[in-house]
C-alpha cells in the first residue's frame, strides 16, 4: 500500500515534468534567437560564423526571427505535452508532434556532430576552429538534449484520469 501511494504521488508530480522542461528548453532558445535578431551578438559569431557579422536580411528574418518563432511554437508544444492528454485526434496529434520534434532535434544534433568529427564535408566548409569547438561542445549537445527532453515528454504524455480514478 505504501508503495502504491508513493507511485501515485510520484506519477502525479512528475507526469508533466518533461513537458515543462521541453517548454523551458524551447523558450530559452527562442529568447536567444530574439536577442540575436534585435542586434545582440553574444554567442552568435561562434554559432553562425561570418553570417553573424554580415547579418544579411534573409539570415535575420529566417535564421533569427523565424527560428525564434518556431521555438515559441515548440514552447507551446512542450506546454501541451505537460498537460493531461485530451481524447481523440488532438491528443494523438500532440503526441506525434512531440515525437517528430524529438526526431528532428536528435537528427540535427547528431548529424552535424558526425559531419564535423569525421570531416566528411572536407575543406570546402568554412568553419573556424573556434566555431567548430563551440558547435561540438555546446550547440549540437543542446539540440540532442532538446530532442531527448521532447522524446521523454511525448513518452510520458498520458490521458487525464476521470474523477472516478480511471483513465478518461
Amino acid at each position: 500500500m505504501l508503495l502504491t501511494m508513493y507511485e501515485d504521488l510520484h506519477d502525479k508530480t512528475t507526469l508533466g515534468l518533461w513537458g515543462r522542461i521541453a517548454c523551458a528548453w524551447a523558450l530559452a532558445f527562442a529568447v536567444l534567437h530574439f536577442y540575436w535578431a534585435l542586434g545582440g551578438s553574444w554567442g552568435l559569431s561562434v554559432s553562425a560564423g561570418p553570417l553573424a557579422e554580415e547579418r544579411p536580411g534573409w539570415f535575420v528574418v529566417v535564421g533569427l526571427w523565424g527560428v525564434g518563432l518556431l521555438c515559441l511554437v515548440g514552447g507551446v508544444l512542450g506546454w501541451l505535452l505537460a498537460r493531461p492528454r485530451p481524447r481523440g485526434p488532438a491528443g494523438q496529434l500532440v503526441k506525434a508532434l512531440g515525437w517528430f520534434v524529438c526526431a528532428v532535434l536528435l537528427t540535427r544534433g547528431m548529424a552535424v556532430e558526425v559531419l564535423l568529427l569525421t570531416e566528411v564535408a572536407g575543406p570546402e566548409i568554412n568553419v573556424s576552429p573556434e566555431q567548430r569547438l563551440w558547435t561540438l561542445l555546446l550547440w549540437n549537445p543542446w539540440f540532442m538534449v532538446g530532442g531527448l527532453v521532447f522524446g521523454l515528454a511525448a513518452r510520458r504524455f498520458k490521458r487525464a484520469e476521470s474523477p472516478s480514478g480511471g483513465v478518461a
